[in-house]
């Protein structure tokens, strides 16, 4: 049968013998695997050290690849810090499930929400920044944002239905105004008190006072 077909189509020898020849499907090399992990470490390195204001072609430099490798790799910082914020994510949601698990009074449960949401913000200097901006166009955070303003709402929906929140409010606003919070405490103008006071304010603002009582304030 094959012979006849070959009979019939003239090109049908040279057709098999060029798929034969193909490439295999292209997988990724061990060694760009290698400069993707090399670059994430050196820009973990670099946010921790100087924050996210350091510039690409630093962080290219400081990594031994070309600014092409680099951009191959992670077109905007912004990919970086999404990469890189994948682990602080994960960390945030270890919180969720430890202050779900110790804490039944919903209210609180907020408020230990509320002071991890802080400790994510401020990861790195200067991050509330482009976590502010994913709010608000389409960037590579933004997805992670709408994740844990999904997770904000839920935790704030229960102390709601358990009256130690008032209604209209959202998760998002929470959100917000941790990040606010966050954004001021990295502000040339904060001192030792910005932190805490506007942390305080965030939440009595969003608390029933007659139903809620005091609990410790912590830093964010």
């Amino acid at each position: 049968m094959i012979e006849e077909i070959r009979r019939q189509s003239p090109h049908c020898k040279r057709s098999m013998a060029e798929m034969s020849s193909a490439p295999p499907v292209r997988r990724i090399r061990k060694d760009a695997q290698h400069n993707r992990a090399h670059i994430l470490d050196v820009a973990r390195q670099a946010f921790v050290n100087e924050g996210v204001d350091v510039s690409m072609d630093a962080i290219a430099k400081e990594a031994g690849v070309g600014p092409g490798t680099l951009y191959r790799n992670f077109p905007r910082k912004e990919d970086l810090l999404a990469a890189l914020l994948t682990v602080h994510h994960q960390a945030l949601d270890q919180r969720r499930a430890a202050i779900e698990a110790e804490e039944n009074h919903a209210g609180r449960a907020l408020e230990m929400w509320i002071d991890a949401l802080g400790d994510w913000m401020r990861a790195y200097d200067g991050l509330p920044e482009p976590l502010r901006a994913a709010c608000r166009i389409n960037s590579p955070l933004t997805q992670t944002c709408r994740a844990v303003i999904v997770t904000t709402e839920i935790i704030l929906k229960s102390a709601q239905e358990e009256g130690h929140a008032r209604e209209g409010i959202s998760g998002r606003d929470i959100f917000l105004g941790a990040l606010a919070i966050a954004w001021a405490n990295g502000s040339t103008a904060a001192d030792d008190r910005t932190s805490n006071t506007l942390l305080d304010v965030l939440k009595n603002g969003w608390g029933i006072a007659e139903n809620t009582s005091p609990a410790p304030i912590s830093s964010l």
